[in-house]
């Protein structure tokens, strides 16, 4: 059982060495990070309800686990071939793809719930 419990602990500490590494390292990881700061703060500030909070933090972890897949399949990408490659290329393009997906409609969707609550206060 003992053992059992230390594979759980090991699980769970690579996962967070991976997210806190992967934070130290990739620009975009920080800059979703700091966007989804943004969206929290706005939540508060705008008083958003239940649902549009469960929205809020479904997308922030949408866009913050496709950018760390993204990283992944970029790293084994790199660790398979440093040379020109157009399979390489096509798999990291087609993992960027995916984020660019997730980030747009996470906008377009954080556009809809905090547009109109702007405008309600501001204008």
């Amino acid at each position: 059982m003992r053992l059992e419990n230390e594979k759980k602990e090991n699980t769970f500490l690579c996962a967070f060495r991976g997210i806190f590494g992967a934070i130290k390292s990739e620009r975009n990881i920080k800059i979703d990070i700091v966007a989804a700061i943004l969206v929290v703060v706005c939540g508060f500030v705008f008083k958003i309800n239940i649902t549009e909070w469960l929205i809020c933090l479904v997308l922030i972890a949408l866009v913050v686990s496709a950018e760390l897949m993204n990283t992944a399949i970029e790293t084994v990408v790199d660790m398979y071939t440093r040379e020109k490659n157009p399979l390489a290329k096509k798999a990291k393009d087609i993992a960027a793809g995916s984020v660019l997906i997730t980030a747009i409609m996470s906008a377009v969707i954080g556009g809809i719930i905090f547009i109109p609550k702007f405008l309600k206060i501001f204008i």
